[in-house]
């Protein structure tokens, strides 16, 4: 495991969270929620019935650590008390009978440990769609104050080398002030890994190279990214060598404070994300580490169905560090 995990295993374990994990009779979340208490990192909460996790564990040769939690929603003690909050946090968009429900669902009862401070961060998707984490997030967690949507950050590690990109993972086209509030999100992202941030609005233009709608919305999002934290290092908009390498900022954006020293890296669309990171991971060979999910109030992170064990392990520690 690099440097980067040992460390955040070190700041995770003097806090001792919890983290709950949904896919509780999912192969790889058992090994890695089990392998977390072992560790004495967090204690994992498993949703799930008692006889399927303890089944499952016996598949697969493991022995549960007495750290670990298992919850069944449809036989919690305390399901009236959550059904209580679900309502009144849905401010009448559920019925007392709808939330009893609802709340069987692993992920909406998960969210819902988080809500209530049972648990301080929730990990899934090793069986679901990110639709599926996602939406109970926006609809019992919420964004922030001043934050109107979450987003998707990864963090590119080689070595020593640490970056983070975004969004890579949630908003398809986001307009200026999505990629302001993005920026935002993603320096705060970058401080938990220690980064400190400097963050390019990145485009196919730099400062002005080129004129079109797509450059000029990644202008504006500069502009009000600035306005919000006018003490953050960021500027746009980049193209990414002017943005990354001293020598080319030198000739095309001289007067920039990023001095072709960034560390984090807007991306004005998805679809651009979503391939730079790809390209970076595999032609690169980076790890990335994620997705993040940026902006919200407490901690939610969505795996992909394709992930690991290890992938499991160390989103977990991520969400348990964004906890603290």
């Amino acid at each position: 495991m690099s440097d980067l995990f040992t460390n955040m295993k070190d700041q995770v374990k003097t806090g001792y969270p919890t983290i709950v994990f949904p896919e509780g009779t999912d192969e790889r979340v058992l090994a890695a929620a089990n392998r977390l208490a072992e560790d004495g990192i967090l204690k994992p909460i498993v949703v799930g019935g008692e006889e399927a996790i303890k089944d499952k564990a016996s598949s697969l040769s493991l022995e549960l650590h007495s750290d670990l939690v298992m919850l069944d929603p449809a036989t919690y003690k305390e399901m009236d008390s959550l059904v209580e909050s679900f309502v009144e946090r849905r401010k009448g968009k559920a019925t007392a009978e709808q939330a009893q429900e609802i709340l069987l669902n692993v992920n909406y009862f998960g969210t819902m440990l988080v809500h209530t401070g049972k648990a301080d961060g929730l990990v899934s998707g090793a069986a679901h769609s990110t639709g599926d984490t996602v939406r109970p997030a926006l609809q019992i967690i919420k964004t922030k104050e001043g934050i109107k949507k979450t987003s998707g950050a990864f963090v590119m590690v080689k070595g020593d080398e640490k970056y983070v990109f975004a969004d890579c993972a949630i908003n398809i086209s986001p307009d200026s002030n999505d990629l302001a509030e993005i920026g935002l999100s993603s320096a705060e992202t970058a401080k938990m890994f220690g980064i400190e941030p400097k963050v390019a609005m990145l485009s196919f233009s730099t400062k002005g190279s080129a004129k079109s709608p797509e450059t000029e919305k990644v202008e504006e999002a500069t502009r009000l990214a600035k306005e919000m934290a006018p003490d953050l290092v960021i500027d746009g908009e980049f193209q990414f060598d002017a943005a990354f390498v001293p020598e080319v900022a030198q000739k095309k954006a001289p007067e920039s404070p990023l001095k072709g020293e960034a560390n984090v890296f807007v991306f004005p669309s998805l679809e651009a994300g979503n391939i730079g990171y790809k390209m970076v991971q595999r032609l690169g060979g980076y790890e990335a580490v994620g997705p993040v999910l940026q902006g919200l109030n407490k901690p939610v992170n969505d795996l992909s169905r394709g992930c690991s064990e290890e992938d499991v392990y160390k989103l977990a520690l991520i969400t348990a560090m964004q906890s603290l």
